[in-house]
This record gives structure tokens, C-alpha cells and sequence, in this order.
């Protein structure tokens, strides 16, 4: 099925971090790890948010300082040190009854390859590794952390003529 098609029914976006809100660039500084994100997924993160939908972030990173950035977009919950991502979702699922069919999920290596099989839409940045873009239905032509989240936000919320709302604009 063409994943256009899938865009028209998704309501909730689950990504990993590094490598997909991130270059995968890790810098060393002192006790904690130094990333970059790009403006432009984390507004799309926030919009994603204001118009209703349930964004997620699952990673195995263990900057606290992640968490307090996302949630103060208004991500509806950051994981940290989830070794195991598929059970980090399934009780996601269970939680908030989100129905799988209904999640977007976007992640760049081997430990996001079981959320991808559970989700209706699997999708990778285009810098994945070659196995995550196998399992993925569609690859953005964006490396992660540049632009490659903006990319299936904006995707999805066109498709379902949530894109471009007045109320939504401004963070």
C-alpha cells in the first residue's frame, strides 16, 4: 500500500532520537553528551502537538536534559535508557489504547526495527542504516536531524488538511 494512503490515519508519531531528531553527532562534554537538533522538527514536533496529536519519543539516550527540552514542546512523554523499544511501545499502547495502525514511527538503526513491524507506518531518515530502510515504508530524503521529522509531520498533516491552521502557527 502506498504510504500516502497510511499518512490519511495516523494520529500519533513515536520517534527515536539520535540519528533521527539528531545527526547522530555525539559530543563529549563532561557528564553529559552534547546533540544538535534542527528548528524545524522541533517546530514541527510542537504543531504536531497543538493540532491533537500524541507524539512520543523512545530512545536509549539518558540525557535527562532531552526530556526536558521535548516535553516542553509538548511531547506527550519522553523514554529514556529503553533498551527495549517494542516494550517501551506496547506499554505506550496500552496506556493511552492507541491503536498501532494509527502510529507513525521513525527510527535509524537495528533497535528500532521491532517498533517499525508494530507500527502502520514505518519510516526512516535517509542516513539510516541499510537494514532500518529496508523495514521502512517510506524514506525521507532527509538525513536525520535535518529536517527528516519535519518531513513525516508535515506529510501526514497536509494529507489530512491540518497543515498551515491559523490557531496552529506560533509556539
Amino acid at each position: 500500500m502506498n504510504y500516502k494512503i497510511k499518512l490519511k490515519s495516523i494520529r500519533n508519531f513515536i520517534f527515536d532520537v539520535d540519528g533521527v531528531l539528531t545527526d547522530g553527532t555525539v559530543m563529549l562534554d563532561g557528564s553529559d553528551y552534547v546533540r544538535t537538533v534542527h528548528s524545524r522538527d522541533s517546530y514541527a514536533l510542537q504543531y504536531a502537538c497543538k493540532v491533537g496529536f500524541k507524539v512520543f519519543l523512545i530512545t536509549g539516550g539518558t540525557s535527562h536534559q532531552v526530556k526536558i527540552a521535548y516535553e516542553a514542546l509538548g511531547v506527550t512523554e519522553v523514554h529514556l535508557r529503553s533498551n527495549n523499544k517494542l516494550e517501551v511501545f506496547n506499554s505506550l499502547q496500552q496506556k493511552y489504547d492507541l491503536d498501532p495502525l494509527a502510529c507513525l514511527y521513525m527510527g535509524d538503526d537495528i533497535p528500532d526495527i521491532p517498533v517499525m513491524r508494530a507500527v502502520g507506518l514505518a519510516t526512516a531518515p535517509h542516513d539510516a542504516s541499510l537494514d532500518t530502510r529496508l523495514a521502512a515504508a517510506y524514506v525521507s530524503p532527509c538525513c536525520g536531524g535535518k529536517g527528516a521529522v519535519r518531513d513525516v509531520i508535515e506529510q501526514t498533516l497536509r494529507v489530512q488538511d491540518r497543515w498551515m491552521l491559523e490557531e496552529a502557527y506560533y509556539w
